[in-house]
């Protein structure tokens, strides 16, 4: 029994003994030595994420990863039943045609002053969310409306003559799985999730972490569990079990 280990980019396509092979993983083969033998070969394919492209607003600077298109099965999968809400079900095949770009962590405080000019004590004072859950540039933002949300995402697009969103449901899931370098991993990027996420059992005090202290998953995304919840461009949809094509729910309402 043999081990192979290799590294191709995002894009590429790797070769070997005839077949083809562009996603992650562990693949076995059985191949001939020079007496005759069978062996049996492993090989561990890493895929890496494709460059990040970097942005500057007022001296603060944040990462975009890209996310290309594919298909993937969005909800709750048989094997997380017993843990998913009714909402969360049936788990459906989406498939998303176009490639897209997701923040590298969530929105800091750092970024939100950037573009809005306010800190995060004067939203802790006029907003009704909790307070005092940690301060700081690479603290996530909160104490945030939806509402202040697309705000401040109309406002970086004024700054860059660009054109940001929100990611809507399906591509914010995709993401957070995976995307097309997804291993399957029952958390964003393990499947223990104290590697990736915060949570009541690693932190008891319930505060929340500066972006990037923990693992992020293969697109190279952190915190896409845990820490701080993070909102979507579209509100709730009824699941079916139908394949949907870049799917997307209403645009308004309050779920």
């Amino acid at each position: 029994t043999y081990q192979a280990f290799d590294t191709i980019c995002a894009g590429e396509t790797y070769t070997w003994n005839g077949n083809t092979y562009t996603k992650p993983g562990t693949y076995t083969d059985t191949l001939q030595n020079i007496y005759g033998c069978d062996s049996i070969v492993t090989l561990h394919l890493e895929v890496l994420p494709d460059p990040p492209i970097t942005f500057t607003i007022n001296g603060v600077s944040f990462k975009m990863m890209r996310v290309r298109a594919g298909t993937f099965m969005m909800g709750a999968t048989p094997e997380q039943g017993t843990d998913a809400q009714a909402n969360e079900k049936p788990a459906h095949q989406v498939t998303l045609t176009r490639d897209y770009f997701v923040s590298e962590t969530v929105l800091t405080q750092a970024l939100w002053t950037a573009v809005m000019g306010t800190t995060i004590q004067e939203e802790e004072a006029k907003g009704t969310g909790e307070k005092n859950l940690g301060y700081g540039d690479n603290y996530p933002m909160y104490c945030l409306s939806h509402n202040d949300c697309l705000l401040f995402v109309e406002r970086l697009n004024q700054l860059t003559g660009l054109t940001f969103r929100m990611p809507t449901e399906a591509e914010w899931e995709y993401a957070a799985r995976g995307g097309h370098l997804s291993r399957g991993y029952k958390y964003p990027g393990s499947n223990d999730p104290f590697e990736v996420a915060w949570s009541i059992e690693n932190d008891p005090q319930r505060k929340l972490h500066p972006v990037k202290l923990l693992k992020p998953n293969e697109l190279g995304l952190y915190d896409m569990a845990g820490n701080v919840w993070e909102y979507i461009y579209d509100f709730r949809r009824t699941y079916t079990a139908e394949p949907q094509v870049n799917p997307m729910g209403n645009i308004s309402g309050n779920q």
